[in-house]
């Protein structure tokens, strides 16, 4: 058996919320989420007059019993290097498409799942972006230590979590806490909130709040 791989031209959704402006958000959600749903956590964010963009997992599937809910994932473990190089350019085609590129701040955001994604991402975009938050999700420990630093040298960094999320333990947030600092970007702060493994409204207006 021999494998083939190919590339093609591939259609894809995005959501976004509000006018593009001054302020926008690039959003990527969970494991086994929509962007329709998922971009509604920012609603807020919306009427404060931002910009809110959420690409989807190029991946759908049934979330149970072959039928009902449906949800998308980035990537998996079977083929993954080509699963990243693929969300990678879809990213970058969805900033241009969607006039993200335009905005004057732009602001990263990844949930779970999402938190990888968005993380490769900032790392492999040229564009310039403020906010880097990674909200109860890992960063990819596998990214080049001397890229992941020098791209956030200017970059405010945010690890958000639930206090009572149980993919998360408190072990665990100090460890990642410990690793993001030592990558030394220009401002990095921890958040914690009373929930699960969820987005908290009042969280994320703390962060929007936070100024140089």
């Amino acid at each position: 058996m021999k494998q083939h791989s190919l590339r093609f031209s591939f259609e894809a959704r995005y959501c976004t919320l509000g006018a593009p402006g001054n302020t926008a958000w690039l959003v990527c959600h969970g494991y086994g989420q929509l962007a329709p749903y998922f971009i509604r956590n920012f609603s807020a964010l919306a009427d404060l007059g931002h910009y809110i963009v959420a690409p989807e997992g190029l991946s759908r599937f049934y979330l149970q019993d072959h039928k009902g809910r449906v949800g998308a994932s980035w990537m998996t473990r079977e083929e993954r290097l080509n699963d990243i190089d693929n969300y990678l350019r879809y990213l970058d085609a969805v900033a241009e498409d969607s006039g993200l590129v335009q905005a004057s701040e732009i602001n990263l955001l990844g949930f779970s799942q999402g938190v990888a994604t968005i993380s490769r991402w900032a790392m492999h975009t040229t564009l310039a972006y403020q906010k880097l938050v990674l909200w109860a999700g890992v960063f990819p420990p596998d990214l080049p230590l001397d890229l992941s630093s020098r791209c956030l040298q200017q970059v405010r960094l945010y690890q958000v979590w639930g206090e009572q999320d149980p993919f998360l333990n408190r072990e665990e947030t100090e460890k990642q806490a410990a690793n993001l600092r030592a990558l030394k970007p220009a401002h990095f702060r921890e958040l914690s909130f009373k929930g699960e493994h969820s987005l908290h409204t009042p969280s994320l207006l703390e962060i929007v709040a936070e100024t140089d």
